[in-house]
């Protein structure tokens, strides 16, 4: 498992965090997700591939920077 830094712009509430969370959850149930809505970023502990991460997190709405 490696951990993975997000910068994901869009969430501005508890719910879009749960959204964030759960979308990579479903990529990886294992996955830690820890979240700082401020700066928006995400940081991920995952076995899961990287543009597999990203592509769950956009597929919710949100904005993933490279």
């Amino acid at each position: 498992m490696q951990t993975q830094t997000f910068q994901v712009q869009g969430m501005t509430c508890g719910h879009c965090e749960r959204a964030v969370t759960q979308a990579i959850q479903q990529v990886d149930p294992a996955a830690t997700v820890q979240i700082d809505r401020a700066s928006g970023q995400v940081q991920v502990q995952s076995a899961a591939p990287r543009e597999q991460l990203a592509a769950a997190i956009a597929e919710e709405g949100y904005a993933v920077a490279a």
